[in-house]
């Protein structure tokens, strides 16, 4: 397995979201993956089936990122409309200060056709909401990398970042390139280092296509 130098989060690795998908992918069905260190970019990786689940290793031996089936039934974020979701993300806080810029699913930095360019915005009751153009190139991990970070913008990243530490995704229905589809985040728990947060994508007539809930890790 490798992950491709576009698909990064933090500078020099990948991002938490598209790399648990490629990993993810190892698995049928819904699934859960803990990434146990930043996934390398442009490198090849082992990727090893143990039980009903996977283990990836990096060249020194060291794991990766460890896979297992998980449903997802509980991690629905209440909608917003893709009107309501334009307007929430023109406030942005990743506009002003954002840890990693040119990540690949929220940095500002990323070009059109290039990054996803997912840009979060809360809504008044702590939700985040951004509109999602699906690319030509939608695949399970595009959908994985795009409910990853409108959930860490749920917490408050632009003060104290945080990266993805696991992340379990459903995918009930992909949808096709081209349409307008809402992404919601909300946090569920904040303690120590850690934030529970949960992700929905949605059709742009409201119908749930998929669904994840993570934890992410301050740094």
């Amino acid at each position: 397995m490798i992950i491709d130098a576009r698909f990064n989060g933090p500078s020099g690795s990948g991002n938490g979201g598209y790399s648990s998908g490629l990993v993810a992918s190892y698995i049928s069905g819904p699934a859960v993956v803990t990434l146990r260190q930043p996934p390398p970019l442009d490198t090849p990786l082992t990727v090893e089936r143990v039980g009903d689940g996977v283990v990836v290793y990096a060249p020194d031996g060291s794991v990766v990122a460890e896979a297992a089936p998980e449903d997802v039934t509980d991690a629905v974020v209440p909608p917003a409309t893709y009107s309501e979701a334009v307007t929430a993300s023109e406030h942005y806080l990743g506009f002003r200060s954002h840890p990693f810029p040119t990540c690949f699913v929220c940095g500002p930095q990323r070009a059109p056709g290039d990054g996803l360019r997912l840009f979060p915005g809360r809504l008044d009751d702590g939700r985040t909401a951004t509109p999602f153009t699906v690319p030509d190139d939608v695949s399970e991990p595009i959908l994985w990398a795009c409910l990853d970070c409108p959930g860490g913008w749920a917490v408050s990243l632009e003060d104290r970042p945080y990266v993805l530490g696991r992340l379990a995704v459903r995918i009930d229905s992909q949808p096709d390139p081209g349409a307008h589809c809402v992404v919601m985040g909300e946090l569920i728990a904040e303690q120590g280092r850690k934030a529970q947060v949960r992700t929905t994508l949605y059709s742009g007539r409201g119908q749930i296509l998929a669904r994840g809930r993570a934890t992410w890790l301050s740094i």
